[in-house]
Parts: structure tokens; C-alpha cells; sequence
């Protein structure tokens, strides 16, 4: 497997040295989407939306870094704050991974694993997020960097994508209950950052069982945002970043009030941008499922989508709007942390989890929320040296970044995962004692989802009863 791996490197060292990542990730989901049936004309249509994507999230992360650069060197430097990690958020480390040609390989074995676990009736979900499965490859590369081989990697990438194929279906019943949608509704995920949802539960066991009067005191999420409006937005949230680090950089007025307006339209974009990602792999999403379907003989499945079908509930964004300033605060001030939350500070990566597990009570989200951020914050320190080495590979570096400087992303989706991805590279380099306690920590993770599943089933068995 190495040795198909490396005679592909070899062969195409020359045509990558030339080709950029958007033009290649044009060509290759245009030669992917036709594969599977795709008309010419869509799967070019997708392709060059891919392109088109990657182009615009570079010329914003450029500006955002450019302007954040001086300002955080003389933030580090008049606090004393080692916060050197520069977060670019999600969709440069999307655009990093997608730039490796491992990330393909990962693609095509978890097609294969889904297809399996759908014709031996292991699950009853397609998985057609394409794109999305970066956040399993860039947990696999993570374990090839810290010394993993192919093979083992391999495994725990197919270990990690059934869990998430068998959450899909565990979470079924109460997304059709948050959007108030009838049984045969088919959407699902198999999104990455719902496997927080065994740790979010243990949060809410506890709360259960030692704080059961917090719900009394629950308030409507959606009154909320409508209230704080503008000055919880995307926007407002960039102005006060740049606003908290010009003033502790001691910039100039008119400099500060220059970074917090940068700030304020690059986090805006980044999700005007990342909406262009999904909607580019949608023709390739379209044709596996219409493949899978003709296989399956028309058997009624459920569509395993990106995560913002859900997006609808006020709930998420109200506690991400509170969560943001938390994020903050801890950043400064939690030991090992060394990432100063920018392009990830919108918890995306955590509120989802957040609503199914709790079903939307407010305020158990925005309490566990704070004390899953630290988890975030760490896994994306520990990343950072892989997640800059790979975006100097495929020339995705932000140009006006020091070259010694650190990137990594605050709310990456799957940090548990990450630290799994840790221990099993070690372990596979190292020998000797770092095997025992990576199987230790193996036990431990499945261990929390068994037990998870064995919660959700009792809660979908009570989804049952009320539903007769």
C-alpha cells in the first residue's frame, strides 16, 4: 500500500511541482464526478466552484493574517501572552488537506466501508458529504505525522468512519424531533463534530444528576438573538477581537479601528466562502447517492449530510455568540494553550453537539460548552506544527506569516480524535510502553461510545412510544 502510494508521488512529482491546489482540485473532482455519472457539465460546474473556493479562502486568510501579524507580535509582546498560534480557521486546513493526495485514498476506502456496512444492513445511512471527510483524513495525516504508517492508519481512519456512520443513525430520531420533521425525513450526518456527543453527555449526565432545577430556569434562544442582533453577528464578533488585541498590541486609534473592520469582513466571508466548499461537491454528492440507490435496489435510506441542515435552531447561534468571549478568556488563561482563537472562535465545531445531546435547553449548552472549549484549544496546539508543516507542502503557507510562525485552527472539529491520532503514531513509532497506552486510550474512547450508543438507543426507544 506504501509502495502505491509512493510510485504515485513519484510519477506525478513533476506535474504537482507546476499545478496549483485549485486547479488540481478542480481537475480531480471533475474526473471523480463524472466517474460515478455525473454529467460533463455539472461535475466541470463543481469542480470549478472548488477552484473558485480555494482561490477566495486564500485571498482572505492573506488578509486576515497580514493584518493580524504585527498586531499579535506586539500583543505577545507587551502581555507576555504566548498566544504564537496564528488560527486560521476551518477552510485553509480544509484546502491543506485537500491538497494531499492521501486525503483521495482516505475518500475512497470510507465509499467502500459505507457501502459495506449498507449492504450487510449495519446502518441505513449514505453517506454523500464528500467534502466533508477532511476532518477524518486530516486525523489520519495527523497520525502519520507523528509516525504512523499507512496500514495503521488506515485502520483508524475506518475505526473512526464507522463510529460515524453508526452516529448518524443513532442521531436520526432527534433530528426529526429538533426540526420537527416526520420519520421518513432522510436527513442525518456524519459530520465530525458530533463526536463530541459521548463527552457532552457525560456533562449532561452530571448535570441531571446534580444541578436537575437548571432547566426551570431555560430561556428562549431565538428572543435572545433577536435581541442582541447586530452586536452578536459575525461582524460584530471580528470588531471586538481586533478592538481586544490592537489595544493590548498599544496600536495606534485609527490602526486598531483598521484590524477590528478586517476582522469584522473576514469572518464574515469565511462563512459567505465555506457555503461555496459544500456547494461544490453537491453534483459528486448527487451521483454517489444516485449510484448507491440503483445498487441498493431503491431501498429507502437516510442521506448523511453536512451538519447546517440543522443550522435553523436559534439555539446553536446563541450559544455560540456566548461562548465566543468565553473562548477568549480561556485562551489566555489555560495552561498549555498557545492559540489565540480568531478564525474558529464561531464554536461550530462544538454547538452542534451541543444541541443534539442537550435538545436545545440554552443554558446546559452554554455550560458545558465552556468546559468543552479547553479540549478545542488544546488539540489545535497540539496540531499546530503538523497542520504548518502541511500547508508549507502544498504551498498553502499564509504569505504574511513569519516562516517560523505556527498555524493551527480553535474549534476544529474531532480535537478527541486528534489526541487518538496522537497516541496511536507514537505507539506505532515508538513501541514499548506508548502501545499500552494507546490501547488504553483506544478503550477508553470506545468505551465512552458504546456506552453513548447504549443512551441513545433508550432515548430513540422513548421517541418510539410517544410517536404510537
Amino acid at each position: 500500500m506504501n509502495g502505491i502510494i509512493e510510485f504515485a508521488n513519484v510519477t506525478l512529482g513533476k506535474f504537482m511541482d507546476i499545478i496549483t491546489p485549485a486547479v488540481l482540485m478542480m481537475l480531480v473532482l471533475t474526473i471523480i464526478s463524472v466517474a460515478v455519472g455525473v454529467k460533463f457539465t455539472k461535475a466541470l460546474e463543481g469542480g470549478i466552484r472548488l477552484a473558485v473556493s480555494i482561490t477566495a479562502i486564500g485571498a482572505i486568510m492573506g488578509i486576515l493574517t497580514g493584518g493580524f501579524a504585527d498586531a499579535l507580535q506586539a500583543f505577545v509582546e507587551r502581555t507576555g501572552i504566548e498566544l504564537s498560534i496564528t488560527d486560521v480557521g476551518w477552510a485553509p486546513l480544509a484546502t491543506i488537506t485537500w491538497g494531499s493526495p492521501y486525503t483521495l485514498y482516505f475518500l475512497l476506502v470510507m465509499i467502500i466501508v459505507n457501502i459495506v456496512m449498507l449492504f450487510l444492513n449495519k446502518t441505513n445511512t449514505l453517506d454523500v458529504d464528500i467534502f466533508d471527510i477532511w476532518h477524518l483524513a486530516i486525523t489520519g495525516l495527523f497520525a502519520m505525522y507523528m509516525g504512523a504508517n499507512l496500514v495503521v492508519t488506515t485502520i483508524l481512519v475506518i475505526f473512526i468512519g464507522v463510529l460515524k456512520i453508526l452516529n448518524s443513525d443513532l442521531m436520526k430520531p432527534t433530528f426529526n424531533d429538533l426540526l420537527d420533521a416526520p420519520e421518513e425525513n432522510p436527513m442525518t450526518t456524519t459530520h465530525m463534530n458530533y463526536m463530541m456527543n459521548p463527552i457532552v453527555m457525560v456533562f449532561d449526565k452530571i448535570i441531571d444528576k446534580v444541578l436537575p432545577f437548571l432547566d426551570k430556569y431555560d430561556f428562549d434562544a431565538a428572543k435572545l438573538n433577536s435581541k442582541i442582533g447586530f452586536w452578536g453577528s459575525k461582524f460584530a464578533i471580528g470588531i471586538y477581537l481586533g478592538l481586544f488585541v490592537g489595544f493590548l498590541a498599544g496600536m495606534k486609534l485609527m490602526d486598531i479601528f483598521q484590524l477590528a473592520f478586517t476582522a469584522a469582513t473576514c469572518l464574515e466571508l469565511f462563512s459567505v466562502i465555506g457555503q461555496w466548499f459544500i456547494e461544490s461537491v453537491e453534483p459528486l454528492s448527487q451521483g454517489i447517492a444516485d449510484f448507491a440507490n440503483k445498487k441498493l435496489g431503491g431501498r429507502q435510506l437516510n442521506i448523511g449530510l453536512d451538519w447546517p441542515f440543522i443550522a435553523g435552531r436559534a439555539e446553536m447561534w446563541a450559544a455560540a455568540n456566548v461562548l465566543a468571549p468565553i473562548m477568549l478568556l480561556l485562551a489566555i488563561i489555560l495552561p498549555g494553550n498557545k492559540l489565540l482563537p480568531l478564525g474558529g472562535i464561531i464554536a461550530m465545531g462544538l454547538t452542534p453537539s451541543l444541541l443534539v445531546v442537550t435538545r436545545g435547553k440554552l443554558i446546559r449548552m452554554i455550560l458545558i460548552g465552556a468546559f468543552m472549549l479547553p479540549i478545542f484549544l488544546w488539540s489545535g496546539t497540539l496540531i499546530a506544527p503538523y497542520a504548518t508543516s502541511a500547508a508549507k507542502a502544498v504551498n498553502a503557507f499564509p504569505e504574511n506569516l513569519a516562516s517560523s510562525a505556527l498555524i493551527s485552527h480553535s474549534t476544529l472539529e474531532g480535537p478527541i480524535e486528534k489526541f487518538v491520532a496522537y497516541f496511536v503514531g507514537l505507539a506505532n513509532s515508538q513501541g514499548g510502553m506508548q502501545i499500552l497506552i494507546c490501547l488504553g486510550v483506544i478503550a477508553v474512547y470506545l468505551g465512552l461510545f458504546l456506552w453513548y450508543r447504549k443512551e441513545m438507543i433508550k432515548r430513540n426507544e422513548a421517541y418510539k412510544l410517544e410517536n404510537k
